[in-house]
């Protein structure tokens, strides 16, 4: 079998009420993502499927994709290293924010609209 999106894995259905992916590596690597577990805002894990790994990812039951809904000890841990490497990322924060500050036009016209916010503060009412 080839690769399942994470956004996809909904399974299982009686315990799945919604899907967030907050990080994916993509196909045969692993994903993260905000599920509402049992009634319960939880954080899952789980390694994606791909033509170099058969299958379907783990873990699954019965043949469906399913979440591994880590500890509550571990979430703030796991959510502070996807918030690092997503920053990180190609695409990330830190590459956006690099694009950003070599884009001239967009560069004024910020510093246009600060300097008119500081203005508008200023001026008396």
């Amino acid at each position: 079998m080839a690769y399942v999106e994470p956004a996809t894995v909904w399974a299982p259905k009686a315990s799945i009420r919604s899907v967030e992916v907050l990080y994916n590596r993509g196909e045969g690597q692993w994903s993260v993502a905000r599920v509402i577990w049992e009634g319960k805002e939880r954080i899952g894990v789980r390694w994606n499927g791909g033509d170099d790994s058969p299958g379907i990812g783990n873990p699954q039951s019965r043949g469906n994709a399913t979440w591994f809904i880590l500890p509550e000890e571990l979430e703030s841990a796991v959510l502070d290293q996807i918030e690092r490497l997503s920053d990180g990322a190609p695409g990330g924060l830190l590459e956006k924010y690099a694009e950003m500050a070599h884009d001239q036009s967009r560069e004024r016209e910020a510093e246009e609209w600060s300097e008119g916010l500081i203005s508008d503060a200023s001026a008396p009412r």
